[in-house]
């Protein structure tokens, strides 16, 4: 017996390191599917930002190939214009009021479906569960026909109010499980020490599912920033568009000025870019924990 239990630990140890080289040693393949499928994934990005460096007829003469030399006046004419500024603030102010919306009323929303017991509550989680298979784009036309009896046609708050209520079933999937996670005892010394609802709710809950409130928000500004049928529908008034409006009607306007068109396409979809680069474990983090609660 005794030996039993000396050699059963070595062999397990040994299974593990075999494990565990094995995972830090893949298959070539697999490096060689990855880079591929990164590269298929950059080079569309890196030649708009490139082409943006270049003249027409360099673009006309050689599609793929390199700046030489470097043109910068598309950018700066791009960074010069007065409409590519009210349309990166109008996307701006779209993305955080979006991205605040979604967090404080998923937020909310999760506490009571995770935390509180009542009739009903399996069927309000399932009827979040069934949004996230409700596309904005099978609801368009109704949609634009109740903004429009609001009032709130052409105006950014007739595309914030729309982006809230399609992104809240992905918030409520995603920050459900985090708050369920969060022991009972919790709330249980929590009320012994005299704390209400709200103040567990803000002294415990909120800090605890810090990861998947930063997870939902960083989705939410994503998918407003780069939000085109609902703002395609709501806006027409030049003055009002976002930058994925403003795309398309610089590249109707400038359809000879290919180098411009690139240079502005580029621009507007750098901010995106950088924001989900430095935010992008945070994501991978949310999302574990969820699948973990």
């Amino acid at each position: 017996m005794a030996t039993t239990s000396i050699v059963a630990p070595g062999r397990r140890a040994t299974r593990a390191r075999r494990s565990s080289a094995a995972i830090g040693h893949a298959n070539p393949l697999t490096y060689l599917v990855a880079i591929l499928f990164v590269a298929a994934n950059l080079a569309p990005v890196l030649y708009i930002v490139l082409g943006g460096f270049r003249t027409n007829s360099q673009i006309t003469t050689s599609p793929a190939g390199l700046p030489a030399p470097f043109e910068f006046g598309n950018y700066g004419a791009v960074l010069s214009s007065s409409i590519f500024w009210q349309q990166l603030g109008n996307s701006t102010i779209s993305a955080v009021t979006t991205t605040l919306g979604v967090v404080v009323l998923g937020l909310m929303v999760s506490f009571v479906l995770a935390r509180y017991r009542f009739a009903g509550r399996g069927a309000m989680y399932a009827l979040f569960a069934a949004g996230l298979m409700f596309p904005i784009t099978v609801a368009i036309t109704p949609l634009y026909l109740l903004v429009k009896d609001l009032g709130l046609t052409n105006s950014l708050a007739g595309v914030i109010l729309p982006q809230i209520a399609f992104a809240l079933p992905t918030t409520v999937i995603i920050l459900v499980p985090f708050l369920r996670a969060i022991p009972d005892e919790l709330e249980e010394a929590a009320s012994i020490d005299g704390a209400s609802r709200l103040g567990f709710f803000f002294r415990m809950i909120v800090p605890l599912s810090l990861p998947g409130v930063v997870t939902v928000g960083i989705l939410a500004f994503i998918a407003s920033w780069n939000s085109y049928i609902l703002p395609l529908f709501i806006l027409n008034n030049e003055a009002a568009y976002t930058l994925p409006l403003g795309v398309q009607a610089f590249s109707s306007q400038y359809s000879v000025d290919t180098a411009k068109v690139l240079a502005f396409t580029s621009m507007s979809m750098i901010p995106a870019l950088v924001f989900f680069t430095i935010f992008q474990r945070r994501i991978v983090g949310g999302l574990t924990g969820a699948v973990k609660g």
